[in-house]
């Protein structure tokens, strides 16, 4: 299953926002959890992940300082500030509301393909 361009980009805020507040954290790594939170479904590329990242930066939501571990290359780690834990705050109102409508919406089982509710899409 592919993931629509606009599903990613409406929930790549909220997402890394997400996993800066577990931990601080660098580019690759949160690309690999990002892969791992969605079972693989969710391919970013640097592409998007580092244009996201820099907004963050520029809007105060997150902070960024090199640091070196023994035995491997520097790494650009980026942490959650207050103020993107508090965006991080709204931003899961927001889905609570999107999610809590599409479950109204939608039954709890899949309906069969040829079945239409209300007379619809016939």
């Amino acid at each position: 299953m592919k993931v629509a361009k606009d599903l990613v980009a409406a929930s790549a805020t909220p997402m890394v926002l997400g996993i800066l507040a577990e931990e601080d954290s660098y580019g690759y790594a949160i690309l690999r959890r990002i892969n791992e939170l969605s079972g693989g479904e969710l391919d970013w590329t640097e592409g998007l992940l580092y244009p996201l990242l820099h907004r963050l930066e520029r809007l105060g939501h997150v902070e960024s300082s090199w640091r070196s571990v023994a035995g491997e290359r520097r790494r650009k780690y980026y942490r959650i500030t207050r103020g993107g834990l508090a965006e991080l705050a709204e931003q899961r109102r927001q889905w609570d509301t999107v999610v809590g409508a599409l479950k109204e919406i939608w039954p709890d089982r899949p309906q069969p393909l040829t079945t239409f509710p209300r007379g619809g899409f016939a």
